[in-house]
């Protein structure tokens, strides 16, 4: 996302009473006359202000250094917002890992407008990288859409993850059919037949059978 979020696409309103963690990597410089450090600073002050604005529950800002974290992990915010300078990569890497096993939407605002750059932040899991021209009032557009693209690529991963698991469940059952039809001379309807019934009468799922039948033949060595 380069300049502004595009909000024509469909999105869910994010709710203003989210818990939202700022997280801010950019440093006052001693010459604050300097243009790149004033527009730094600008932006932050103007991402505040949309953020109080449009009623968003700031939980804590806090500096992206090598407690952010165990912050993080205390706070358990349900949106992660970086405020970042124009090398953010040390903050972005801890990000993705603190969020592994969390997942939660991240927006980065920035005045980096690399396009490797970018590429590496949305490919490590952030759902919003906005570049320049921040503007207060375009805050809410982007957390919505930020918001979208986050349940939307969850939405993705879980059934990925469903279509995976049934599938490894086949296999397994199918080895297990394959074993009874060798040791007892079975046709494939009978074997899955058999492990039904035994199944039904041992209150399992079929795929639990199926590895418990696996798991004794790799103990008898066969």
């Amino acid at each position: 996302m380069r300049g502004k979020a595009n909000t024509d696409e469909a999105t869910t309103p994010v709710s203003p009473s989210l818990r939202i963690v700022v997280v801010n990597t950019v440093i006052q410089r001693e010459d604050e006359l300097q243009e790149h450090a004033q527009a730094q600073l600008a932006r932050s002050r103007a991402l505040r202000i949309g953020l109080l604005q449009a009623g968003y529950n700031i939980i804590a800002v806090i500096p992206g250094d090598i407690y952010m974290s165990e912050r993080i992990a205390q706070l358990q915010p349900e949106m992660i917002i970086i405020d970042a300078e124009s090398d953010s990569r040390d903050v972005l890497e801890h990000m993705v890992m603190l969020t592994r096993d969390a997942p939660r939407p991240i927006v980065l605002f920035t005045e980096d407008g690399n396009q490797s750059n970018m590429a590496a932040a949305m490919e490590a899991g952030v759902s919003a990288y906005v570049v320049a021209g921040l503007q207060s009032e375009r805050i809410k557009p982007v957390l919505d859409v930020a918001m979208a693209r986050f349940n939307a690529d969850q939405k993705l991963r879980s059934e990925l993850s469903d279509t995976k698991a049934k599938l490894q469940e086949r296999k397994t059952i199918e080895r297990a059919k394959g074993l009874l039809m060798e040791r007892h001379h079975l046709s494939e309807n009978e074997a899955y037949q058999k492990m039904r019934k035994q199944a039904m009468e041992k209150n399992l799922k079929l795929v639990d059978l199926a590895q418990r039948m696996l798991d004794v033949a790799d103990l008898l060595g066969g």
